[in-house]
């Protein structure tokens, strides 16, 4: 009896289903994944992919190196085709406005009694990476949310939580004393509100908690400014719907500091953000063996399980986002952050966050320097922009329990499929030789397989970049160029259409999700 039926023989209801991928002439393994079907094991929002846009001006400093080609939300071409067609296409699409920069800002209301004057960079600034405090213009904010609405946004707006504050120190993170003052934010808030513009949230601060990046602020004081936020956004939006979620802390996870403030806070957030940058900064040379790595993509799993836990003990009933991930900080590695490789740290980002309770992943970013969705100068997609599509279009709300047996190097996550039968299964091969012939165990499955089995065909969506370079920016679905036309339209996203009575295919260095329609299991009735 041999390895795979030993393994098939452990489950007392299951079946296989079968799906034959994109062929190649590299050895082959053998492998299985178990879909436990009894009970889905979490829940995603149905917009749970979402992407960032920072204030940074067109030249930016990361920790006193300058750069250039940073989209800003005040400069970015909002009348640009591909862009709007490129957040259309999400329907809907939550974009985070904010960044390290937005505690700073002022915001151009007719209350402001200081000059609307753009970010300057000043070496002698003691933090913000160099600058001094910008303003928003209100046209600005207006042309912004014309264009959120015609690009169907789901916007979550951060506010300068420095405000107010004064500074104890000029070296290192600096402590960050006394309540935020609120004015301008009110004045911005109500702006808003009398202009009917929608805001799907409100979020307070960025990484100024825990371990946080260049001026921080106590639990206890966050708490207390967390509910004055939720004051005024109650007094407000009374009688106006819908009401914005209040947002907080946008931070890296600190066990102690998130334990505080949700005990303090009594539960003015109705979400709880945090920020990863796991792979450490752009400039290291050894990113690549990194995302290939599946020990250390597994490293993060402590910060998702402990959030999780944390929020649990509390018994606060916030939901837990990544308000902000890029991978590697200072704006990535061109030719990693904006090349192909990367889909395989970023899909498995948003396969493992939703394992561990999270309902929305914001991507750093949509726009701007090498960690962009789009590229920054041409606004054309990069590899990791398909990658986030066909995770949208595919994977449903319900998050289901997933094992493969077989190579380490195979890394998979399935939901049930998203306004569809069926489930959608994400196959990741981080080999660079083997080929894998993956069949599907369904445990619980809901009825036996139809008598027709094999004659049932399900979709196949084969991502691989172009000439097998990991370094490409061009990415293959199904063998064929993605690519956007002459008038801005994003490519159409086509399955194949395969022989159900075929194990799942997924070649070296590729990416599969497979669409099974006819996989019913309890977890997705």
């Amino acid at each position: 009896m041999g390895y795979q039926n030993k393994l098939l023989g452990m489950f007392l209801c299951f079946y296989f289903i079968g799906v034959n991928g994109i062929g190649n002439s590299s050895a082959s393994d053998k492998g299985v994944v178990v879909i436990h079907g009894k009970a889905f094991i979490g829940r995603i929002d149905d917009d749970f992919v979402c992407a960032t846009i920072d204030w940074w001006p067109p030249e930016k400093c990361d920790w006193g190196k300058c750069s250039w080609g940073h989209a800003s939300l005040l400069n970015l071409d909002l009348n640009n085709k591909i862009l709007l067609n490129a957040v259309r296409a999400f329907s809907p699409l939550k974009i985070r406005l904010g960044g390290t920069l937005q505690d700073i800002v002022t915001y151009g209301t007719k209350d402001n009694m200081e000059s609307c004057i753009p970010f300057v960079l000043n070496p002698k600034a003691r933090f913000n990476f160099g600058f001094t405090h910008g303003c928003l213009p209100m046209q600005r904010w207006d042309e912004l949310n014309s264009f959120f609405q015609k690009a169907g946004v789901k916007v979550i707006f951060g506010l300068n939580a420095l405000a107010g504050r004064s500074f104890t120190s000029d070296a290192g993170v600096v402590p960050a004393v006394g309540p935020w003052n609120y004015a301008n934010a009110e004045s911005l808030i109500r702006y808003t509100v009398a202009k009917k513009y929608t805001i799907h949230g409100w979020e307070f601060g960025n990484e100024l908690c825990g371990n946080a990046i260049g001026a921080s602020v106590t639990a206890d004081r966050y708490a207390s400014d967390v509910i004055a936020l939720k004051n005024i956004v109650q007094d407000v939006y009374r009688g106006v719907e819908p009401k914005p979620l209040i947002i907080a802390p946008g931070g890296f996870f600190d066990v102690n500091w998130f334990t505080e403030f949700l005990n303090k806070s009594r539960e003015s957030a109705n979400v709880i953000t945090h920020h990863i940058y796991n792979l450490g900064p752009g400039v290291d040379d050894h990113l690549v063996e990194k995302i290939l790595d599946p020990t250390f993509l597994d490293g993060v799993t402590n910060t998702f399980r402990d959030l999780k836990n944390v929020l649990r003990s509390s018994r606060n009933s916030a939901k837990a986002w990544v308000g902000e991930a890029g991978g590697s900080y200072n704006s990535g590695r061109h030719l990693v952050s904006d090349a192909f490789v990367n889909s395989f740290w970023y899909l498995d980002q948003l396969g493992m966050s939703a394992t561990y309770g999270t309902s929305t992943y914001c991507r750093q970013t949509l726009i701007g320097g090498n960690y962009g969705l789009l590229n920054t100068t041409t606004f054309m997609p990069n590899p990791d922009y398909y990658s986030a599509l066909l995770w949208h279009r595919l994977m449903g709300s319900r998050v289901l329990s997933t094992t493969f047996y077989g190579t380490k190097k195979i890394r998979t996550y399935a939901h049930c499929a998203k306004e569809s039968k069926g489930i959608t299964i994400l196959f990741l091969n981080l080999d660079d030789s083997a080929t894998v012939n993956a069949r599907v165990t369904l445990n619980y499955a809901k009825k036996p397989p139809p008598q027709n089995a094999g004659k049932l065909q399900r979709r196949e969506y084969h991502l691989t970049a172009k000439d097998g370079n990991l370094h490409s920016q061009t990415m293959l679905l199904n063998g064929n160029i993605l690519s956007v036309n002459s008038d801005g339209d994003i490519p159409p996203l086509n399955p194949i259409y395969v022989d159900s009575s075929k194990p799942i295919t997924v070649g070296p260095l590729s990416i599969v999700f497979a669409h099974i329609p006819d996989a019913a299991i309890q977890a997705c009735s």
